[in-house]
């Protein structure tokens, strides 16, 4: 009888609502402390395992803003770094699924279309002419809204930057594909718009070595020398925690070399 009683005392605690309410507070409080490792994981450019922690978090809070957010930028940088193209292609479709989630959530934030411009980015990078160039201009609005939210926001002066630069020098056959699918550019962008752009990712993050190395390679395209070779000069000043960074910055001691030869 005590057990029978201890049985049906135990099956009225599940169902009742303080119990709930706890394993509720409890599933918080774990994602929480899951969160705060994910962070500190991403801090040491440990993408994967800090990926790992965002994605469990989403396994028990599926609508959890800042992890979709932090999952789909995580699969966009790792995916960068495969050569293959279908396990490169996996991460961008995760990338753009959680974006999209994140997106549903908040339309309005800066972060939610910083992934969504992010994510369809990548996207174009694996995808054929028509859709490549859909992406394109798609990511221009994510961008605006993005920098509308927060004006400080370097990783989306950075993509508006490599966005402007883009467009600036599309080819003949993109030029003519762009006027076939899309009646034409509505935007003019050019090469200068994309140095502005980069230099204001530079100013609210001056440690990130890409921004200075595609601002050189734009300089570049432009010939001008002497921004070029200054902005280099720039980069390799800049301290190193990655094997990303220092490929970036082994590129840029080469094309110093080559400036200040030519």
């Amino acid at each position: 009888m005590k057990r029978l009683f201890s049985a049906l005392l135990i099956i009225g605690l599940l169902f009742s609502g303080d119990f709930s309410s706890c394993l509720a507070a409890g599933n918080a409080s774990g994602n929480e402390r899951l969160m705060q490792r994910a962070e500190a994981l991403l801090s040491s450019y440990k993408d994967s395992e800090a990926l790992m922690l965002y994605e469990q978090v989403l396994d028990s809070a599926a609508d959890n803003y800042e992890a979709l957010c932090k999952a789909s930028f995580l699969h966009c940088r790792i995916g960068e770094r495969y050569l293959d193209e279908t396990t490169k292609g996996k991460h961008f479709s995760k990338a753009k699924a959680y974006a999209l989630r994140a997106y549903g959530i908040n339309p309005l934030d800066a972060e939610s279309n910083y992934v969504m411009a992010m994510a369809m980015g990548c996207e174009a990078m694996v995808a054929g002419p028509k859709k490549r160039l859909t992406a394109i201009y798609q990511m221009r609005s994510y961008l605006d809204i993005a920098l509308a939210g927060n004006e400080q926001h370097a990783g989306a002066w950075y993509m508006l930057g490599r966005w402007y630069f883009k467009v600036a020098n599309l080819n003949v056959a993109e030029q003519t594909a762009a006027k076939f699918f899309f009646g034409g550019v509505n935007e003019k962008a050019t090469n200068q718009d994309a140095v502005a752009a980069l230099e204001k990712a530079i100013s609210y993050e001056p440690s990130n070595i890409r921004y200075y190395y595609d601002l050189a390679c734009v300089y570049d395209e432009m010939k001008d020398k002497s921004a070029c070779i200054s902005t280099l000069e720039k980069a390799l000043t800049v301290e190193l925690e990655t094997k990303e960074e220092l490929e970036l910055s082994r590129r840029c001691k080469i094309m110093l070399e080559q400036r200040m030869k030519s």
